[in-house]
């Protein structure tokens, strides 16, 4: 069995990481939700997040950062089918910078787990690469995430809301997200032990 399946399988360990468990459990609970009290597109949104919840699992993220990660991704998805990010100035701005920074630390711990990059701490560990490198897989993650909107504003509804100003602005925030979450990477062990190459 590699690393990240023996990750995904270990037993839980104190409250803080029942509670991301349990996050894990209103994702799903929120895609039943959103199709029975809004629409399938708003479920939709709500679905693309069931993957990205199991993804602090996988690479054995420390309880905590686990279970802010999941917090922030249903927020994100919430926040767009209540279109908080049109109505209250300035949160588009906020999720992008939290969201992009927790995909940001996701992203890099799965390329030092597929040794791409140099492990973000401990003895191997390199903080001028995490600090290098967060910046540029942040901006990577903004791009596409500007991407998913267009197209879902094209393809599947018009409600979605995307100007040039936004998506500039949405990515400037997520350069900033991920700069912090780089910072934080090269001071705080985000993983629970050290990954096993």
């Amino acid at each position: 069995m590699n690393t990240l399946a023996r990750n995904f399988l270990r037993p839980v360990h104190g409250p803080v990481a029942a509670g991301a468990d349990v996050m894990r459990a209103v994702g799903l609970v929120s895609v039943a939700a959103a199709l029975l009290l809004h629409d399938p597109t708003d479920a939709g949104i709500l679905a693309f997040t069931l993957p990205g919840l199991m993804v602090p699992r996988f690479l054995a993220m420390r309880p905590g950062a686990d279970l802010a990660f999941g917090v922030i991704l249903l927020t994100a998805a919430w926040s767009n089918v209540y279109d908080l990010y049109t109505r209250l100035p300035g949160w588009d701005l906020v999720v992008h910078a939290a969201a992009t920074a927790a995909l940001t630390v996701a992203a890099y711990l799965l390329l030092a787990h597929a040794r791409v990059v140099p492990p973000a701490a401990g003895p191997r560990g390199s903080r001028r690469a995490v600090i290098v490198l967060s910046p540029v897989i942040g901006l990577a993650i903004s791009a596409v995430w500007e991407m998913v909107e267009w197209t879902g504003r094209e393809f599947v509804t018009d409600t979605i809301f995307v100007t040039y100003t936004d998506t500039i602005g949405d990515m400037a925030a997520g350069a900033v997200g991920a700069t912090l979450a780089g910072l934080l990477m090269a001071v705080v062990r985000v993983e629970d032990r050290p990954a096993r190459r």
